[in-house]
């Protein structure tokens, strides 16, 4: 029996190696009289649109590996976005943050950002193949299944390629400062600014928007912070995880707030963040607007 059970657990870690499937998701506005497809179709606009959907992704598969945007689709009065995953895990953490709502709530949070739209960009539906998976999401494996039958039928689109490079580039590569910066300050996408203690504001901030990245970026801050070394991390999840994510990350940067005093600067937290490639995340902490 044992020998039966090792087989099948070696099939099935084969199969994962070699796993991929597409999904169709489609974008629109929350009021029919708003089309977030032509405000995509506008060459101005096509950018912004881009780095939502990127960004949304990115908060929602939990990092940049495992997935790709083949084709971004005019699906009158929608937008539909063309995925191909590569391994099960980074489909599967995509279906659980659509499931439970928090995709949704990602895409408008950066659209809020990133356009000026008079209402809010929702999710109206997700396909794989024939199969609409709103109306499977209570069972995650067969959703899994019609993903992975819905092969894909082509390579990423040209346009895809050239909006990626175009966000690639708007991030910039790191440089050496013309002149010494100034003291409290710090870069952040070659930008200059001021250093600070953290706040409660800030606190609040992050809880609200790091989602279930909390984590990689506590193990990225108790590098250079004693009071998170060990299992405090890992004991805060436990001891909060009836309150929920938000009350995860808020203790997290309370806890690290309240060990370091005057010195859990700003500059710390938006490193943090950086080594966890969390972005996005570093742009809301720093109130970044959107550049066209």
């Amino acid at each position: 029996m044992d020998s039966i059970d090792t087989k099948r657990l070696n099939e099935t870690n084969s199969s994962d190696r070699v796993w991929s499937g597409c999904a169709v998701l489609f974008l629109g506005c929350s009021r029919p009289e708003h089309n977030l497809l032509s405000v995509y179709k506008d060459e101005q606009g096509k950018f912004s649109v881009f780095k939502v959907i990127k960004l949304t992704l990115t908060d929602s598969v939990g990092g940049l590996e495992g997935y790709e945007i083949l084709k971004l689709h005019d699906a009158d009065p929608f937008l539909g976005v063309e995925l191909k995953f590569m391994a099960m895990p980074p489909c599967r953490r995509f279906l659980e943050s659509y499931a439970c709502g928090s995709l949704a709530q990602f895409l408008s949070q950066h659209a809020l950002r990133l356009l000026a739209l008079p209402d809010e960009v929702v999710v109206t539906q997700l396909k794989a193949g024939i199969h609409t998976l709103d109306q499977s999401l209570s069972d995650l494996e067969m959703c899994l299944e019609h993903i992975r039958q819905s092969q894909p039928v082509r390579l990423r689109d040209d346009e895809v390629t050239r909006l990626e490079q175009q966000l690639q580039n708007s991030y910039g590569s790191p440089s050496q400062p013309s002149q010494e910066l100034p003291k409290n300050c710090f870069l952040f996408q070659k930008r200059v600014f001021d250093d600070r203690p953290l706040t409660s504001a800030d606190q609040q901030r992050f809880a609200a928007h790091v989602g279930r990245d909390w984590k990689q970026v506590g193990r990225a801050l108790q590098k250079n912070c004693r009071a998170l070394k060990g299992p405090v991390i890992d004991n805060l999840a436990y001891e909060y995880e009836r309150e929920g994510i938000y009350e995860q990350a808020y203790q997290l940067l309370g806890r690290f707030i309240q060990s370091e005093g005057r010195s859990a600067k700003l500059s710390r937290l938006i490193t943090a963040l950086e080594e966890t490639k969390l972005t996005s995340m570093a742009e809301i902490m720093l109130g970044i607007q959107p550049r066209d």
